[in-house]
This record gives structure tokens, sequence and C-alpha cells, in this order.
């Protein structure tokens, strides 16, 4: 059975009108007479009459099925992005949390819980109490291969905690960031087996991606795309509009099914980057970083011990060397990096408070005390992929050089300076050296599985029902697998053996009931393992030895993919009984106890499908040309579509060349988009304004490339063309050539000396004849979406040859 039992029944809890049998030590027991726990199941069998009239039959409606016991708790998973152990105020951070702090005091707290350290994976192990490369979710869904632990799709073997509580009867719904759908499957027609409704939920309002604009995002209600109810200048914002729907979702269950208790999954996009949020909440923290990062890092440490979150034999970890220093940062500089810090800090605070609307809704409608909250801080910890603080975060994810300068130039003479961080226009992202405070007192940062500054981060559960608030940390070892076995354990079910005819793979999570009302109770999870594109280790029985990786998350260009083999890679070793912080490595010293673990490490890693070590890496690093896209080399558009998803629609990025034609009947002064992909954050586009033809290639919002026609274009029928050419040999990131021609003249040309060579934006798309989302081009941002005016009739897209040394393209080409 799933449930674990620490004693016998020692009550029945009919607080708040439904009956729960609880254990000596408040944990929940099972209800007798529940059908099995294969999926669905049947449907109970008529109680009519039948004759062979109507005078001889009685109706009678089939019985209800019984599946749950009485007082099953409605269930609130909320999982932040990219935030660190040491932020929050809850546990001695800077930030402001006030929900953390109000489902804490309501509850208890885990200090040793535990993320993949990245994304995805995180996603599909929460969901499905599987370790995430077991469930083909080893890399984030737009870095997928074919190898089995990585590609992205999680199998129906391992159906979700969704579609499991969706069986029993509960009404199930995701609000956020979904991030688990193969880029591949993003497609109006589907299939849709790997969107949120496909894989369990019966609603939901969020995006697919794995980052969007919070004031402009890329929206999907179920399998449709949608866009935002109002506007930024209206006062939109993601976050807040996840909190009312979601809301919305309490008072359609309450009044219309008040029988089913509900399951939501409630995964706003904040804090990933871009750090998008109002002024006023930036503003509040003011002069609270200006000291710098390990200045606040030794402040934050000093109050986690003084709070006993940690021991107080905890050790504060060293900087790493590789890791810019607050001294060294320039005076000119430092406003910026502060302001950034400010912003993010910010929009933590607004983030968390939007998870008391939620609550609210539960006080108000009188459920929280039935209610199971389990609210996991983050998905890994604080990200230090902004590298060295930018107004562009996807500067860092498609290898551009930039410097601190160029960029504070570019916001002030373009954007207004330190006060459009945080808007529409920018994707800002803090310097590394805050994420690393932000881990406080642990090395590393997100994308790190070899340290707790990439996996570990702040859990609390509350349910008045069952567990009675308790100020000490659970420190038993625990992760995001063990989630699904507790709320198993807690409703009262069992794992399905099946599910839609699926074998089920047994779950590998263990329950943490054990733990709800018994703080110092013997921890139950003996082995659990991490691995991040190389950077891997292993949890046993109080000892953990892990390897760095070939990548260094905090600074660009750090790593050594080409020379990487694995197998000299240097671990470390650390004894968890004595060592919270990993601060003190034995692996010299114990050698024979290191090898015990990385045969420990090769177990596990078998068992859950992680081999081939470094497969995350084989599609995003090495082997770009085989990352998941269309497999057409042609494409004929028409007016009306749009939302197409970039990884769907032709590329324009490095070493993807074009040819763009576009019949439309022009009226005078003819003004509007033809085409576009990607937005603010990086895209290409062409468009008319005042009769001229224009198209920008955007390098992300730091280098842009115009051409422009030099006279307006003449009312009537045109047949315009947009080329892009790569050169033979265009490096990682460029140069190509942009020229236009209209009816076979030429009327512009220039130079794209940089290029996208990853992605243009995380969930912006491919449109025609309109720019959905945040604009391409700031030329006519005001504007939006700025769709074209006259009569389109079509636009063929083909991939064509790069410029040969002499300038002339050849025929076949294939991509």
């Amino acid at each position: 059975a799933a449930l674990l039992l620490l004693g016998s029944v020692d009550a029945v809890d009919t607080r708040g009108g439904v009956s729960v049998a609880v254990g000596a030590l408040g944990e929940v027991e099972p209800a007798a007479g529940l059908p099995p726990p294969d999926l669905p199941m049947a449907d109970p069998p008529s109680g009519s009459v039948i004759g062979p009239t109507l005078a001889t039959s009685k109706n009678a409606w089939a019985p209800k099925r019984k599946a749950l016991r009485e007082g099953a708790p409605n269930i609130l998973l909320i999982l932040n992005d990219d935030s660190g152990y040491g932020h929050p105020d809850t546990f001695g951070g800077p930030v402001h949390t006030p929900s953390l702090s109000r489902v804490a005091a309501a509850g208890v707290t885990y200090n040793r819980f535990h993320t993949t350290a990245i994304c995805s994976p995180t996603r599909a192990s929460l969901l499905t109490g599987r370790n995430a490369h077991a469930v083909s979710t080893g890399q984030i869904t737009e870095a997928a291969s074919g190898f089995p632990g990585y590609s992205g799709k999680i199998p129906k073997s391992a159906a979700t905690v969704a579609k499991v509580l969706s069986g029993y009867g509960y009404d199930t719904a995701a609000f956020g960031k979904w991030h688990n759908t193969p880029v591949d499957h993003l497609l109006r027609s589907g299939p849709f087996d790997y969107y949120p409704t496909g894989l369990g939920f019966s609603y939901f309002y969020g995006f697919l991606a794995g980052e969007t604009s919070q004031w402009q995002p890329r929206l999907f209600e179920n399998t449709n795309p949608i866009e935002p109810p109002y506007s930024p200048e209206e006062g939109y914002h993601l976050t807040e509009d996840l909190a009312a729907q979601a809301v919305k979702f309490i008072r359609n269950n309450r009044a219309l099914t008040p029988d089913r208790p509900f399951f939501i999954y409630f995964a706003p996009g904040g804090t990933h980057g871009p750090h998008h949020v109002a002024p006023q909440w930036a503003d509040k923290y003011k002069g609270k970083f200006d000291e710098g990062w390990e200045k606040l890092r030794n402040t934050t440490y000093a109050k986690q011990r003084a709070m006993g979150w940690i021991p107080e034999t905890a050790k504060l970890t060293p900087m790493d060397p590789t890791m810019t220093k607050w001294e060294d940062i320039p005076e000119s500089q430092r406003a910026f990096q502060i302001r950034l810090m400010e912003v993010y800090a910010g929009f933590l605070e607004h983030t968390d408070t939007q998870h008391s609307k939620i609550l609210d809704e539960l006080d108000r409608q009188n459920i929280t005390e039935n209610t199971l909250i389990i609210y996991v801080f983050a998905d890994n910890g604080a990200s230090a992929e902004g590298k060295e603080g930018t107004i562009s975060e996807l500067l860092a994810e498609n290898n551009l050089p930039t410097t601190t300068d160029q960029q504070i130039d570019i916001l002030e003479k373009e954007y207004g300076g330190l006060s459009a961080l945080g808007s529409k226009h920018l994707w800002n992202m803090y310097h590394s050296g805050w994420a690393w405070a932000g881990d406080s007192p642990f090395r590393s940062t997100k994308l790190v599985a070899a340290h707790f500054g990439g996996t570990r981060t702040p859990l609390v559960i509350s349910w008045p029902k069952v567990i009675k608030p308790d100020k000490v940390p659970r420190s038993q070892f625990h992760h995001v697998c063990d989630i699904v076995p507790t709320i198993y354990d807690a409703v009262g079910i069992s794992e399905p053996g099946a599910v839609d005819g699926h074998q089920q793979d047994p779950l590998q999570g263990v329950s943490m009931v054990y733990t709800f009302n018994n703080a110092s109770a013997a921890e139950r999870k003996t082995a659990q393992y991490f691995e991040v594109m190389g950077s891997r280790g292993v949890y046993r029985d109080g000892w953990f030895a892990g390897t760095f990786g070939p990548r260094n998350p905090w600074r660009l260009n750090a790593t050594h993919l080409k020379t990487w083999r694995p197998e000299e890679d240097v671990w470390e070793l650390y004894n968890l009984n004595e060592d919270f912080s990993q601060a003190d490595d034995l692996a010299a010293q114990m050698p024979g106890k290191l090898a015990e673990m990385q045969a420990m490490f090769s177990l596990e890693a078998a068992e859950s499908k992680v081999f081939p070590v470094g497969a995350g890496l084989y599609t995003f690093y090495y082997h770009p040309e085989e990352l998941p896209k269309s497999p057409l080399t042609e494409w004929n558009f028409f007016p009306g579509q749009d939302r197409i998803a970039e990884s769907n629609a032709p590329l324009f990025r490095s070493g993807h060349s074009t040819r763009t034609t576009i019949k439309a009947t022009l009226p005078a002064n003819a003004s509007g988009v033809l085409f576009c992909v990607g937005g603010a954050g990086g895209g290409f586009t062409a468009f008319l304004d005042g009769g001229v033809l224009h198209a920008e290639y955007a390098a992300t919002l730091v280098y842009r490339f115009k051409v422009s026609s030099s006279a307006a274009l003449p009312a009537g029928p045109a047949t315009i063309e947009v080329a892009l050419i790569y050169d033979t040999s265009p490096g990682p990131a460029g140069p190509a050539t942009l020229s236009l021609a209209v009816n076979g003249t030429p009327v512009g040309e220039g130079r794209v000396e940089k290029s996208c060579m990853g992605i243009m934006d995380a969930s912006e798309t491919f449109d025609i004849g309109v720019d959905m989302g945040s604009a391409v081009s700031m030329d006519y941002e005001s504007r939006l979406p700025f769709r074209f005016q006259g009569e389109l009739e079509s636009v063929f897209v083909k991939y064509v040859p790069p410029k040969t040394p002499g300038g002339v393209d050849e025929e076949a080409y294939v991509v």
C-alpha cells in the first residue's frame, strides 16, 4: 500500500464536517472498501429494471462510484522558478515572502529538500513521483535528444499525479509554466498528448515554454493559444492573472462540484528571467543591496543560523575563484548591478504575494482546514544565467559576447536608463554574484547537480486537519520525486498498477507523511542521484559524492566541452551528517568511500536511464543541427496564421539561410508586418511603414541590424523578396547578408554581423501579417500588433544554400 503507518488509529477527526481517520502520529489511514487502483475505474452497473416495455421497466440511475475516502483533502501544490535557498526572509534571506511564511507558520518546514537543478526535469519528477531521466526528461524540452532518458516525452507508463487524481474524481488544474511538452508537438493540430490536458489535468491556463514575458505572455488555455485579457498599460501582469484564474477555478469547483476535491498545480514563471515587475515593487528594496553580494551572503548566513533554519555547525562555503567579487565591479557599473537585484527582489516578493490570493480564497470558502498545501520554493537554485548582469538574458543562450558598459550605454540611450529595468522592453537578469549570494550557505547555482546551491530549496507543508504547526525544521533528506507518494499517502490511495491500459513503472519517491508530526523521525530515503548536463552527484545514507561537470553556469564560454572526458572528472565527497553545506571535501582522505559512492551513482544512473553521461549536451552543444525542429525545408503561409512555435517554423538562426517571397496588394503608404518571428528579446521581422519596406534582425535586443528600401513602394500588386543568406562559414553567430527586392528589383541590402545561434525567443512565435506578443522592432512597438493593412496573398519561405565565395547560390540544399 502507498500508506506508511507509524501507529494505530488514534481518533476519527470530524472537524470541518468531514471524517478523516488519523493515526497516533497524525498519519492518515486508508479507507476500506475502495475500488482497486487500476485506472480508469469501471462504471458502476445500472440499477434499472429492464422489461420489454416501459410499463414493465423501472429507471434507476447507477449508484455513484465511491473512489475516495470521506474527507479526502483538497491539494494546492505551489512551485516558484529559479529562486535561491537564501532568498526568502521566511528563512533569513533579504526578500519578503509573506505567503511562504504564512504556510510555514501553519505547518512544517524542510531544510534538506532537493530538486534536479534544472526546469523541465524538476517538473517532470515532481508530477510523476519518479526520477527525471526515468521519465525521459533529463534535459529541458528544447534540448531533447533521442537517448531514452532525454527525449522530453513523459511515458504513459508514468502517469502524472493529475492523471491519477482525476481518475479518483478530483477536479484538476494547472496554472503557469509547464515546460514539459516536446517542442515539435507545439502545433495547433496536435498531437496534444504531452500538453497539460493530455497528461491528466482537466484545465490549464498558462504558458508551455520555459519562460515568457510577464507583461505580454504567450498564453494557452488548455490546448488553444490565447492573448492576455488586457495590456500592460492597463495593469496586466502574468502572475496576477494566474492567481485570478486559480481563484476562479476554486469558485467554480465550490459552486458546481462541491463534492469533488480539487488539485491545483500553481507554477508561475516568477522568478525565471526575464525579471519583469512594476517599479513600485523593486523600489521597496532601494538601498538594501548597496554593499554587494558578499556582504549580502554573509548577512543571510548569519540570520539562517540565528533562526535555526540551518544548523549552528553549518559552514559558509567560500566564493568560487571563477566568480566576480563585488570589489572588482567598477563604480560606474554598481548602480546598474544594484538595480538588477532590486528588480529581482521585487519580482520575488510580487510572485510570492500572489500566492496569498489563493490562500485567501481557501479561507473565504472555509476549506483551508482540509487543504494540503505543498509549497516547493523553487524548481532549482538561483540562476546564474545573467552572467555579468544583463538587459538581455538571451545573450548567454546565444553565446553572444558583450560588455557591461555596452549594455549600460544601450540602456541609457535607447530605453531611458535604470528606470526601464523590469519593464516590457527589456529582458533583464541579475549578475551571477547575486545568485551565488542567494544560494547561501551552499556552493554553486542552478545547473550544478553536484552542489546544493543548484539542487536544494526550502519546502513548507501545511494541512491543519492533520499537521500540527511546528517550527522545528525537518532535516530528513528528500527530493521532488517524493511529493507524489506523499500526496497519494495523504489522500489514502494506492499507486495504480495500470492507467489507460499501460502498466505503470514503480514510483521511485518515498512518502514524507511520516515526518508531518515527527520532526525527528528516522529518515526513510536512502539514496538519490542527481545529473544535469554532465554535472552529477549521489546521496546515500548521509553521504554525498559529486563532480562539477564540464560547464560553468556563471561564466560565458567557461567550459571544456570539446576536451571533456567524464571518466577524468574530479569527484568530491561529503559527510552530510557533519557537514550540512558541503564545506569539507573528504575525497582525498577517503578514496575507498568515494569509490563506493561512485559505484552507487552508476547503479542509480543505470536504473533511471541517465547514461550516457553528457547526453543532455548532445543536441544543445555538440550537435545543434539535431535539435528538435520542423522536418520541412519550405513553407507556404497564408493570412491569419500566427502563434506558430519557433521550433516548427522556418529557422532564421545562425546557418539557416532563407529566401522569403511575399505576394501582396499594397495600398498607398502601406504599413504593417508581413511576417516575423520572435519578440522583444530577439527576432526577425519584415514590415512596411508609410510605404517603406523594412527588415530587422534582432540578435537579442543588444544587436539590431536594419535594412530599408530607399523609397516608398507604390500601391498595387507586389512580389517582395526578403533574403537572409549566411556566409559559407559563418561561425557560431553569423554573419549574413540581408537583402530586399520588389518585383525582381533590389531595393536594399545590409549585413547582419551577429545572429542568434540558439533561440531567438523562448516563447514568442512566427506570425503572418501581424506581430503577436512583444514587438521584434521598437519602430512599431507602440502600434502592436501592427497588422498589415493591405491584401496579403501568401508568404513562401524556403531554405537556400549559404553564400559561396563567388556569391552564387546553389539550387539544392537540405537542412
